[in-house]
């Protein structure tokens, strides 16, 4: 058998390492990969998820995990280290804001919400005031039927519960509630299973679950109607952002998702999700 030189043995190696999967040397040196977890708001986290998703089709190397926990976990969790990215729906205070950057992801607001068919359409300030703090609790005394009111407040960690207290200038203990809730579908199921009930969650939230079906009314506050298209006009009280947190010097593959997630190229699924985003 005729012996085939070095030098045409040379050839047929190299022709082997270029075809199929030569390993880590060549593929893409800018490719990313690794994973990411990011913690924090209920709110924030479902647009998060379907960000990441489109996100990993875009980069097959990379695994994104969205845990919720309440803003202040996710606050919490990017300054510690312990995520890679936080996510809070509401602007950081001056204390958290200390070792880590905040990204404005979109626009929200917190509307008081009762069930579908609940007779009552308003509530004014005070009302809701007296209900919260037990003052008033039947529905009679506000136009609605004869019936007990089920009073739902937020659970400590979560931002609605800061905004709520901060706008009715009152202190967590004040509130008079028969059922604390977590997480947004939490409270979500908990309105639509009970007439009587009046929880406060986010605006995008109710308005996206109310168009899947859910039995809810968001009702206005301080006479303007809680919906997407006053939160994007800027004329609803009690707007807010949902913010994701990382820290300085972040890894290149969370820069990477945050620049990603604050471009317009996921707008379609932030407004599928009845929030603004941001310009």
């Amino acid at each position: 058998m005729p012996r085939l030189s070095v030098t045409v043995l040379g050839v047929v190696a190299a022709m082997l390492a270029a075809c199929g999967d030569a390993g880590p040397s060549s593929r893409d040196p800018d490719a990313l990969e690794g994973r990411l977890t990011l913690t924090g708001s209920s709110t924030v986290a479902p647009v998060a998820a379907e960000i990441a998703k489109r996100y990993e089709t875009l980069h097959p190397g990379v695994r994104i995990d969205v845990q919720t926990g309440g803003s202040s976990r996710g606050i919490a969790d990017a300054r510690g280290g312990l995520a890679d990215i936080g996510m809070s729906s509401r602007a950081l205070k001056p204390a958290e804001r200390d070792g880590v950057v905040e990204h404005v992801l979109a626009r929200d607001g917190v509307a008081f919400v009762i069930h579908a068919d609940n007779p009552v359409e308003t509530l004014t300030h005070e009302q809701v005031l007296d209900i919260y703090t037990g003052r008033i609790d039947n529905w009679r005394d506000v136009g609605g039927r004869d019936a007990p009111i089920v009073v739902i407040n937020r659970a400590e960690g979560r931002s609605e519960l800061e905004l709520v207290t901060g706008h009715f200038r009152i202190k967590p203990s004040q509130i008079d509630a028969d059922v604390v809730a977590g997480e947004n579908q939490q409270c979500v199921k908990l309105v639509s299973g009970n007439p009587d009930a009046i929880v406060y969650l986010s605006v995008g939230t109710a308005e996206f679950e109310a168009s899947r079906g859910a039995p809810l009314k968001p009702l206005p506050m301080d006479g303007v109607a809680a919906s997407t298209a006053t939160v994007r006009a800027g004329a609803f009280p009690l707007g807010r952002p949902l913010v994701l947190i990382t820290r300085p010097g972040a890894s290149p593959l969370a820069e990477s998702f945050v620049a990603y997630a604050l471009s317009d190229q996921v707008h379609d699924l932030i407004e599928r999700q009845s929030f603004v985003p941001t310009d």
